[in-house]
């Protein structure tokens, strides 16, 4: 199975690269099944219904949130009504909305996607870990499901490491949001499951974090609140993760960056190809 992960939306900037570039990748690279991270969708704070229905309409199965999640108030009532929209699993009992979901990909197999944060430099929130089982004790690969798919929405790479680790070999990809930064560890760990401690954001490059650069300058320099931060409305960058997954095991064989737009080096993944001829391997992503 063909997945890939794009990483946290922010801002008009960010939709309309999402929007401008996921149809084409879907339809030249047969992906299976793509997960969007949309947090900071609508005007880098929270994400609206009529958003999610853009991302959704270009191309995402999935859309996972964080802490973020309810800074738009409607979306307290519209993710009841919207499956594919997933907050964190391990919110307090009596969040509206799930975290975690089975999904259909284009190929027919079944993915369970899984929406964590992390509690380091964090919301005090439940722990993570036991979300985690839960969710994933009850559709096991090869079992119930083709593939699982882990957003871990965290501040600390250690915690985010720690995650990733815990569910070597049970899951297909775990993968780190929030801090809008793309890391270079992509890489498959030793039992199975791909990693990457932050996939970065899709998103204006040229700002601080998806946010224009005044904003969150003033703060530091003045320690003074000064409003909410606007985000940058420069030309975007898609940031993302692609996993190629075994079929017989759902683990990953195949894992690479993709970085499509302004501000990033751009890279698409070696073994994506549009014929699907040939099962990739690890050795294929250089």
């Amino acid at each position: 199975m063909r997945l890939l992960f794009l990483g946290d939306v922010v801002g008009r900037a960010g939709r309309d690269a999402v929007v401008a570039e996921l149809p084409r990748l879907r339809e030249d690279y047969a992906l299976d099944f793509v997960i969007i991270n949309g947090e900071n969708a609508a005007g880098g704070f929270g994400i609206t219904e009529v958003i999610a229905t853009q991302l959704l309409e270009a191309g995402a199965d999935v859309i996972t949130a964080g802490n973020h999640v309810w800074d738009q108030r409607e979306a307290l009532v519209f993710i009841e009504r919207q499956p594919c929209l997933l907050r964190p699993a391990n919110l307090p009992a009596g969040a509206p909305g799930r975290g975690a979901g089975v999904f259909k990909a284009a190929s027919g197999g079944r993915v369970l996607v899984v929406s964590v944060m992390g509690r380091v430099f964090m919301d005090a929130i439940d722990d993570p870990f036991t979300a985690l089982d839960q969710a994933i004790g009850e559709c096991r690969m090869t079992e119930t499901v083709d593939a699982v798919v882990v957003d871990m929405h965290a501040e600390a790479t250690s915690e985010k490491q720690a995650v990733a680790h815990y569910l070597d070999g049970r899951v297909s990809m775990v993968v780190g949001t929030h801090t809008h930064v793309p890391t270079a560890d992509a890489r498959i760990l030793a039992g199975g499951t791909a990693y990457v401690t932050d996939i970065g954001m899709c998103g204006d490059y040229d700002s601080i974090l998806g946010f224009e650069k005044s904003g969150p300058l003033n703060r530091f320099l003045t320690h003074l609140p000064n409003g909410r931060f606007q985000p940058a409305d420069g030309p975007a960058a898609l940031s993302g993760l692609a996993v190629d997954t075994n079929d017989a095991t759902g683990l990953a064989v195949a894992v690479a960056p993709v970085r499509i737009g302004e501000g990033l080096s751009n890279h698409l993944p070696p073994f994506w190809t549009g014929d699907r001829q040939g099962a990739p391997t690890v050795a294929e992503t250089g």
